[in-house]
């Protein structure tokens, strides 16, 4: 019965894929090449991979880039707000992981943007740094900046410390 249904998907995959190619516009073709690329070098998660995620963690603070492209952005041409709170909130759970000791998780239990100037250009960055430690929660900032080196948004962010089950 499994075997079936991969056998349908990779079928219906396949025609979808088949038609985009045949009646797609060069936009079309260009958003399926980028989440194309993203899926095959898929390292960590499938959105930090369809993003194209790429940072890492830096003296005090976790920074993370992603090339502005159709796919993450709005009707207006300009990025999406929720692809950039979704780096956001990326970004600043980077940091608290790095900051938290072997056993312990955490899950983001607030998150407060502030949108200040549209997001355009080649790419955007997101730095993320820890204002508070606290035993069960943590508080993180963000700030987000396009290529141009303009503030895009400024975020803070609560984080609740959990315990890995085993």
């Amino acid at each position: 019965m499994k075997r079936r249904k991969v056998t349908d998907m990779k079928e219906n995959i396949t025609q979808l894929f088949t038609e985009i190619l045949e009646k797609g516009s060069d936009e079309d073709l260009s958003v399926l090449q980028q989440v194309l690329e993203g899926l095959n070098n898929k390292q960590h998660t499938y959105i930090n991979s369809l993003l194209h995620m790429e940072g890492g963690l830096k003296e005090n603070f976790f920074e993370i880039t992603i090339p502005l492209h159709t796919l993450v952005n709005n009707p207006l041409n300009i990025l999406h707000g929720g692809i950039t709170a979704t780096v956001i909130d990326t970004c600043m759970g980077a940091m608290v992981h790095n900051a938290l000791p072997e056993g312990f998780a955490a899950v983001t239990s607030q998150l407060n943007i502030h949108y200040i100037a549209p997001g355009i250009g080649d790419s955007i960055t997101c730095r993320a740094r820890i204002d508070h430690h606290g035993t069960k929660t943590m508080l993180v900032s963000a700030d987000v900046f396009r290529s141009d080196g303009q503030k895009i948004a400024q975020a803070s962010g609560t984080f609740f410390i959990l315990k890995k089950n085993k």
